[in-house]
């Protein structure tokens, strides 16, 4: 007997997206608004957040349990909006699937190279990215002659973890790492990880009017449009619907989600076999 994803037309199949948590959000409202016919299925790998200071042998495995959950839902691609996944993970990822469009994201330093007239660039990311050949080949092909003042901020993915994103406490979080980095010079600040964005009001607070401050979640929604459409995938019409999933508590991500996202959230557990 034939499965059910193999009766549904290949553009009428969801979307797999996924990040360590709730960071990914960030992203996946950039693609529901790019996208709004398409279903989407969000995985916040909560069990193991952050990933930026996990090993990359646990993210990419990871990687192969959700793309194989994935699966088992019919996906007909699966975007990554986590820095430290695609850079740890999305090569491994797309040898293992070679058929299914898989996207990526990177920090916005191609962006950022333009914008620059100090010629220093600040990025804010986790460990993890921060280390990766991956970070260093982008910074070498997009931004070569430009010094980049680099800050790991591990703490703020536990702050946007824990809803903590506004008001006096969100400015006294991001204050030392603005400072640090706009004291070496930057004069356009980079949001390299898909949590920050949550964090922007407090960091262009602190950086000032001057400041550019970017984040590539809209620029992730263009690309998965066009491998779409470059795939004869892109369903045209209805409203798409958005299923969320958590590793981890899903009681705890559904209370921080719901603020981060706007709106009450029906959170479903992952299937053992996947964490």
């Amino acid at each position: 007997m034939a499965s059910l994803s193999s009766l549904v037309s290949p553009a009428d199949r969801p979307i797999g997206v996924y990040d360590s948590g709730a960071g990914g959000l960030s992203v996946l409202r950039d693609i529901r608004r790019a996208l709004p016919a398409e279903d989407l299925i969000y995985v916040a790998d909560t069990a193991y957040v952050p990933y930026g200071e996990k090993s990359r042998h646990t993210i990419v495995a990871r990687a192969y349990a959700l793309a194989d959950f994935f699966l088992a839902q019919g996906v007909k691609a699966i975007a990554v909006p986590c820095n430290t996944a695609t850079a740890a993970a999305i090569g491994a990822l797309r040898e293992r699937h070679p058929d299914l469009p898989i996207v990526g994201i990177e920090p916005a330093v191609k962006p950022a190279a333009r914008l620059t007239r100090s010629g220093v660039i600040g990025v804010f990311a986790t460990t993890g990215t921060l280390a990766s050949q991956k970070f260093r080949t982008l910074v070498q092909r997009e931004a070569p002659g430009h010094r980049i003042a680099l800050k790991p901020c591990p703490g703020w993915v536990l702050a946007v973890e824990a809803g903590q994103t506004e008001g006096a406490a969100a400015r006294e979080l991001v204050r030392p790492a603005v400072r640090e980095v706009l004291d070496a010079g930057a004069d356009v600040l980079v949001l390299g990880c898909t949590h920050f964005p949550f964090l922007a009001e407090a960091v262009r607070a602190e950086a000032g009017d001057t400041i550019p401050v970017l984040d590539t979640g809209a620029a992730v929604a263009r690309q998965l449009g066009r491998v779409l459409d470059r795939h004869a995938l892109l369903r045209g019409t209805g409203a798409g619907r958005t299923a969320f999933h958590a590793s981890g508590d899903t009681e705890a991500f559904a209370a921080v989600a719901a603020r981060l996202w706007g709106e009450p959230l029906r959170v479903a557990p992952m299937p053992a076999r996947y964490t």
